[in-house]
């Protein structure tokens, strides 16, 4: 039998943290998602003054980067260079801003947020990941 690493509750109280703090430390109101390798939601922070609507965006975002095995920017630029067709494929949240956690190898979840420029929403993401690998 096969087994592969997951998140735990505390891992996940860490991205959360450190994402928080990149996003304050900028003044950036958004929402932070943290899905598992399955996209299921395992934690969410939303931040004063951050958009309602970032509130379902984070966690679209986290689950398009962990079912997709990539940042789901790569999905947004297979639309933007022409193919509309892929609009089609079961996922929301095809915008930048969900970077998978990648350990040993393995996709274990990801991070998604929402609520300022989508560049800066995925640097959140990255700097709440970072802290898995401090």
């Amino acid at each position: 039998m096969n087994t592969k690493p997951m998140l735990s509750v505390n891992d996940v109280q860490a991205v959360l943290d450190a994402a928080r703090r990149h996003a304050e430390q900028n003044k950036w109101p958004v929402t932070i998602a943290v899905a598992d390798d399955g996209g299921h939601l395992l934690g969410l922070v939303r931040l004063d003054g951050a958009a309602p609507l970032s509130a379902h965006i984070a966690p679209a975002k986290a689950r398009s980067a962990a079912l997709g095995r990539r940042e789901s920017k790569g999905f947004e630029d297979i639309i933007n260079q022409g193919r509309y067709a892929f609009l089609s494929a079961p996922l929301e949240g095809m915008l930048e801003g969900g970077v998978p956690i990648v350990h040993e190898g393995h996709v274990v979840g990801a991070v998604g947020v929402s609520g300022v420029k989508s560049d800066e929403d995925a640097q959140i993401a990255r700097a709440g990941i970072a802290a898995l690998q401090a």
